[in-house]
Order: C-alpha cells, then structure tokens, then sequence
C-alpha cells in the first residue's frame, strides 16, 4: 500500500473497539461466523485466550475516517482449532532453527466454514487488504499470514505470492433440478438415492424412533436456559471423550440465544422425559451450519439422527438449499453428503520456505483432487442424480 492510496491500517486487539454496523456493513450477513456479534462474542466470553494460542488481531482498513475492509484475525502461538492442519510446516521451520509461531490467521476460530475472509464492498479494496497482510505480517516479524476456508468468489483477489491449499469436506446440497425442482421433504430426498442407502437410512431412523426418542427443534427464541445448558453439557462430554479443552462458554452459547437468535438452531433428542442428546448449529442465509453434538446415552443410530437427519429434515421444511455438517468423516458420504472441496491460502514471509512449500501445496492438491474423485464415484445417488451433483460448483 502507497501512500497515495490515503488508506490507513489499524490493528485491532479487540472488536469491541469498532462499531458492529461498521464491521457488518462489510458483509451480507448471510454467514452468521462473520458477524460482530458472533466473533465479538468469542471474545468476550472468554473463548480465545493467549495461552490458547489465539490473541485477536483483527486488520481493519480506513479511507478518511471510513472502514473500507476487515479481516477477522488472530495471532496464533500454535495451530490448534483451524482445522487446515500445517504442522509439518512447523516442524520444517524448527528443524532448520526458524520460528513457525506466532503466526497470523484470518479465519473464523474454531469453525471449518467456508465464507468472506476479506471483508469489503468491492475487489480492489480486498487486494489492498491483501497486500497490508503480507507488508504488516513482515513489518511485525511473523513467519507467514494464513487465510482459511475463503470463498471461492476470492480467489481472484490473491496474487501468484500466496500459495493454494485445498481440502475436501462433506456438504448436502439441495439444489434445483433441470425443471427447476428441489426435493419437497425427507421422502423424495430418499427417493434420488439408490435402494441400499435408502434403506440404510430408513432403518437408521426406525433405530431410532423404536427407541422412544423424539426430538425437540428449538431457536434462540425459544431456547430456555435449561436448553442451552444441558446443549453446552453435551459439548463438554463429547470433547472430554476425546481429552480435549472446550473452548466455547456456556455465556457464549447463552449470548448467541440473546444476540443472534434465529442463527442458533438446537437439535434437542429426548427419551423418557429427558434430554439425552444434541446437536448445536448454526443457521446462514440459504445454508445451516453443524457445529458441535453430544450425547449422555449410546444407542444404535442417535448420532446419524441428531447431526445429520434432523438438520436435512430442518433444510427440507425451512428451505434452505445447503447444510454442512462440519469437517471429516467419510460416512457421511452414504447419508447424501457429497464431497465439496475448500480452500486455503498462505503468504511465507521466508523466500526459501515459499518457494519449497509451492511444490509441496502443488503435489498435495492433486492428492486431494485425486481422493475427492474416489470419493464422489461412491454416491449414494441414483446414477442421474450423483452426475448431476458431481457437476454443482464448489461452495
């Protein structure tokens, strides 16, 4: 950036410095992870903290007092919760006496969700934004400035310096036919797909309900503390299954209910009179979004049936045309979520690193183009249907 472009860069430690009309006003607001209130919240409820690894950094830019772009940003101490997984890079770096840490990221902490990651009204602005990343990340000694799960809209901002990751996720799509149709309920959804996963599914879901499980669908409206509280114990068990912190608040998930109500959606399954599951999501413009589930009980079929048959039941009657249910998991292939890919983009400060890591981001692209293509010849979609998929754009 010149100085004739009479555009100032500030960092910003925390979003409670900036107004939340402004930061919006740089966005559509049809992704609920960019808005103030959402990222503002992490903060303030005490979801991102230094010895986490993450300390806002969020880079605004300013034309005459007027905020003209944002990246929503983090210094990072170590790579946990970003879900675009760069530890050989680390270790690359420590093997040859260089420091990885601290890094800079521009992504949504602790959300694998593809969305606007250089906030502004126009594309000339997003490349200035760009380019006050890689001056700033070298002015401030950082390794490299990281940007996760962009939108493919994006891509054209980036100049041949930032390198290209890309990834494969699991997304269902509702999108309309030739004659313009989508499906109507969960019945012709079940119609499009072959006789097996049909009726896999079909016994899945009858697992279920012959259990006595029923299921309560519940908004931040009608969300009563007792809700949101026994949805914040489910996250806590599941992630201390796996021997990992929790890093979203109980106030968190209670401040989403006050100041976001009609994004957060609760899938609440209940047996015998009480809660013995839940799955936490959050609702987009066109696209719901699967975050986090638990469970108090094991039975046959309740994880399939809280995160994925509810949330496609939910789009079918809500209209909504997409739901990603998070990252990973190739069973979800047979449940009709096909695979979509993501992408990633990184600015190496070193010369040398950015050169090597071309090649390697170059032969790790064809791998995932390469496994995305097995992967899709496994469609649970009758033969018309899975070609037709298979042609939809990425999201």
């Amino acid at each position: 950036m010149s100085a004739g472009d009479a555009v100032a860069a500030r960092l910003l430690d925390s979003l409670a410095t900036i107004a939340p009309a402004q930061w919006d006003g740089l966005h559509d607001g049809r992704n609920p992870f960019l808005a103030h209130a959402f990222l503002h919240g992490l903060e303030r409820h005490g979801c991102l903290r230094p010895d986490w690894g993450w300390t806002p950094h969020h880079l605004t830019l300013w034309r005459d007092e007027e905020l003209i772009a944002a990246a929503p940003a983090y210094l990072k101490q170590n790579s946990h919760g970003e879900f675009v997984f760069d530890h050989a890079w680390a270790q690359a770096y420590a093997q040859h006496g260089l420091d990885y840490f601290p890094k800079w990221l521009a992504a949504v902490p602790y959300s694998p969700v593809t969305g606007p990651r250089l906030l502004a009204r126009n594309d000339d602005d997003r490349r200035l934004l760009l380019q006050a990343l890689a001056q700033l990340c070298e002015r401030q000694g950082l390794s490299s400035v990281h940007v996760n799960f962009h939108r493919d809209d994006e891509d054209a901002c980036f100049d041949g310096d930032w390198l290209q990751r890309i990834d494969v996720q699991y997304h269902w799509r509702n999108e309309p036919d030739a004659q313009g149709r989508r499906w109507r309920d969960f019945d012709a959804f079940l119609a499009a797909l072959d006789h097996k996963h049909r009726k896999n599914i079909r016994q899945e879901r009858a697992k279920v309900a012959r259990a006595g499980v029923t299921y309560r669908v519940v908004d931040g409206d009608s969300a009563s503390d007792e809700d949101l509280a026994t949805m914040h114990g489910f996250y806590r068990n599941t992630f201390a299954e796996y021997g990992n912190h929790p890093a979203l608040s109980l106030d968190f998930l209670r401040h989403l209910a006050r100041e976001m109500p009609q994004a957060l959606v609760l899938f609440l399954a209940r047996r015998d009179g009480a809660a013995i599951a839940g799955a936490w999501c959050l609702r987009g413009g066109d696209t719901l979004y699967g975050r986090y589930w638990g469970a108090d009980l094991a039975l046959p079929g309740l994880h399939f049936e809280t995160c994925y048959y509810q949330g496609i039941d939910y789009c079918l009657r809500e209209g909504l045309s997409r739901f990603e249910p998070g990252a990973q998991g190739e069973h979800k292939i047979a449940r009709g979520f096909l695979p979509a890919e993501v992408r990633s983009r990184h600015w190496l400060a070193h010369p040398g690193f950015g050169r090597a890591l071309r090649e390697w981001c170059r032969d790790e692209a064809a791998s995932v183009r390469r496994y995305a293509a097995t992967l899709a010849a496994h469609s649970p979609f009758k033969q018309a249907e899975a070609s037709a998929a298979a042609a939809e754009p990425a999201p």
